[in-house]
């Protein structure tokens, strides 16, 4: 079939495709709009290789599904085989979809020697983000393996950095740059999760890019299982992203008829990260299920009491919590039956009769009578090997044949992939869930998956568990319309947007200690918007690094997104109570626009200054987080500009607590605080703000300074 060359534009961002001889249409570009492209022909001309010494005769271009049978040397887009047979199949296109006026477009490619067909699926989201996703079917009378299914996404030509974040349990999502030079750089999972190591973003742009500036292109796959993302680099200078499922062998077998999905890979782009994030919340935001409402300000009960759940001691927790202005109380850990510590019980979902002789009725009965929600913890895909549903169900637990995994935190993992785990589950949940007045559950996941086969056949698993996770928190969600589900894995070790399309927020991580949150949360930014991000103030001394902090800046730290607490506040001093107090309301002050304006960090020279805010829909107000992480080689500090005001605004400038006085160590009054304090702050328009900016408060280490702008 012969079709003329795309033009995707929609949101900021143009996608254009051309024919290809041998294969799926050519990338040709990605990037800004491109506006009334004109000759599309000539546009796709102009970007043709020359033949090269040494060189295939066709010159291989970056296609849809890049093959070695359209020339392509790199990482393939598919692999697979039928019995060894039909390793290198050659797709013709033989319809092209593209409905009038869309941004969007279906491609069905055939091999029908191979048996093969595939239709590839992108468009463009409202809010310039480019999506894609292929379905390979086999059309074959035999079997045919699917090893590999990869999707692809150009790379401009400036590309020369790439960015992505690694990490560990209680420190995810640390940055790590390095050049994008010839050959493949590869972050690749297979811990049945993404993991507290993955990336939740693979990103490459022009030398030095930051937050604000500097073209910048990523990827995300929004699969919550094994997965590789990937940068890689040609001899020819081609430089592309690419991301796609890891299957373990024999995984995905299709039978003559059956078909295979790749999760969707979503890619964006930017002048700077700021803009490049913005386009993955935007379009988050726009989701139909998107949370509406203020997101409640929540009190979990982990850190405050752990496994110890004395009822009036939860009562008198819920008493403070109120007064505060917490407005949702989750009920963590240890509530079912033998629950104790946490070696044993995982599985048998039942309200312990020993710990709540009357259920859990008194406990919710009394937190609703305080106008908060309830929310109780769960960690469904998980059992112990004592407990009775192991006891029970030993073929259910994902195993290889004969013998158990190694443990992870005392327990195993059910194979949700069996039909008879999935029924018992959902039947136990859906009980609790329908006895109870319940209006959100915390859906924890709190070990890597090892060996994760079925023990019925001895196939591997974790693709079938995954997809039957998801039909499962769909099916609850079903049953229990209004239900709200946290998505926590070791804190922040299954972070995507898989999982987020069935939950409304993820636990960012199970360390809450200020410094670690400040980085944590700002590269979990870069694909999931701040009311999607669980922020919590912790203790005086953080339960995982064992630091001391100030109440104001833990307080402060955790502003920006789902507020939370996670502390025993019940014997609080009046001094503590008044400060948390004054945060709290601030955060459910400001939550609108915290939730729904434009996410913005600044680049700073200096590594232990961090400058954050969120600058309103409307760009008539802004708060920003001032912070220093360590002692500054700076002394003052210099000025601070900040990024996304309204240039032709004349904002209002002054701290956004008070009552907090000076911060820092400095010998006298700095000039634009002290007269916000006196009553007469300064009045500077955006622009003033974005070039010349004000004037850094000398902070001590481990300080944070809130400062709001409101127009007029």
């Amino acid at each position: 079939m012969t079709f003329e060359p795309l033009h995707l534009s929609r949101g900021g961002t143009s996608v254009v495709l051309e024919p290809h001889p041998y294969g799926l249409p050519a990338l040709t570009y990605w990037g800004p709009d491109l506006g009334e492209a004109g000759d599309l022909t000539a546009l796709a001309a102009a970007q043709q290789p020359q033949r090269v010494s040494g060189g295939i005769d066709v010159p291989a271009r970056l296609t849809l599904l890049p093959l070695e049978s359209a020339g392509w040397q790199g990482t393939p887009g598919l692999t697979g085989d039928r019995a060894g047979s039909h390793l290198h199949p050659r797709f013709t296109v033989v319809s092209v979809d593209r409905p009038p006026g869309s941004a969007s477009a279906a491609i069905v490619a055939r091999d029908d020697d191979a048996g093969l067909a595939l239709t590839a699926r992108l468009g463009l989201t409202a809010s310039g983000l480019l999506t894609q996703r292929l379905v390979l079917t086999n059309t074959g009378d035999d079997d045919y393996e699917v090893r590999s299914l990869h999707l692809f996404f150009p790379l401009h030509h400036t590309a020369a950095e790439v960015l992505d974040t690694t990490g560990r349990h209680l420190r995810e999502r640390s940055p790590q740059r390095h050049a994008l030079t010839a050959g493949t750089y590869a972050r690749t999972s297979r811990r049945g999760r993404p993991g507290a190591d993955a990336t939740v973003l693979l990103a490459a742009g022009a030398s030095g890019f930051g937050f604000e500036q500097g073209r910048v292109q990523g990827v995300h796959l929004a699969w919550s299982g094994n997965q590789q993302v990937l940068a890689e680099k040609t001899p020819a200078g081609t430089a592309f992203l690419a991301a796609g499922e890891v299957l373990a062998p024999r995984e995905v077998v299709l039978a003559p008829g059956e078909s295979y999905a790749t999760p969707e890979a979503i890619g964006s782009w930017g002048d700077g990260l700021n803009e490049l994030s913005g386009r993955f919340h935007r379009d988050l935001r726009a989701r139909p299920s998107h949370p509406q409402r203020p997101r409640p300000v929540t009190l979990n009960t982990w850190e405050a009491v752990y496994f110890d759940l004395d009822l009036p001691r939860l009562l008198a927790l819920a008493d403070r919590a109120a007064s505060l202005g917490v407005e949702r109380f989750v009920l963590d850990d240890g509530w079912f039956r033998g629950r104790r510590d946490d070696t044993t019980s995982l599985g048998d979902w039942y309200v312990d009769e020993t710990v709540w002789p009357e259920g859990l009725s008194p406990i919710i009965d009394h937190v609703r009578g305080l106008g908060m929600e309830f929310g109780l913890w769960f960690e469904p895909e998980m059992v112990n090997p004592d407990s009775d549903l192991a006891r029970a169900h030993p073929e259910w637990i994902l195993q290889p044949e004969g013998r158990l995994p190694l443990p992870g935190r005392q327990q195993q993992v059910l194979n949700l992939g069996n039909p008879d785990a999935y029924a018992y589950i959902l039947e136990r949940l859906d009980d609790i869930l329908s006895a109870n007045d319940i209006a959100y559950v915390k859906w924890d996941h709190n070990r890597d998956l090892l060996e994760a086969a079925d023990a019925r056949t001895g196939r591997a698993a974790v693709h079938r568990h995954v997809l039957a996770l998801y039909r499962l928190l769909d099916e609850l969600r079903l049953r229990h319309p209004g239900l709200e589900i946290e998505s926590c894995a070791s804190g922040g070790a299954r972070v995507d947007l898989g999982i987020l399309a069935r939950t409304d927020r993820i636990w960012t991580s199970d360390c809450i200690d200020p410094i670690e949150r400040l980085v944590n949360q700002k590269y979990t930014g870069l694909v999931v918007p701040p009311e999607l991000l669980g922020m919590h103030v912790g203790g005086p001394v953080s339960h995982s690094t064992g630091r001391a902090h100030t109440l104001p800046f833990r307080a402060g730290t955790a502003v920006f997104g789902h507020y939370g607490i996670e502390w025993d506040i019940s014997d609080f001093t009046d001094a503590e109570y008044a400060v948390l107090g004054r945060y709290v309301e601030l955060h459910r002050s400001w939550r609108r626009d915290l939730h729904r304006g434009a996410i913005l960090h600044a680049d700073l020279t200096d590594p232990a200054m961090d400058l954050r805010g969120v600058v309103s829909e409307d760009r008539r107000r802004a708060l920003f987080g001032y912070s220093l992480t360590a002692s500054s080689a700076s002394y003052p500090p210099g000025p601070l500009t900040f990024p996304g005001l309204d240039p032709d605004t004349l904002y209002t400038v002054q701290p956004a607590v008070p009552e907090e006085g000076h911060p820092g160590n400095g010998q006298s009054p700095l000039a634009w605080l002290q007269a916000a304090l006196d009553g007469a702050p300064l009045r500077l328009s955006g622009r003033v703000l974005a070039r010349a900016g004000l004037q850094a408060p000398v902070l001590l280490p481990e300080q944070t300074l809130l400062i709001e702008f409101h127009a007029g």
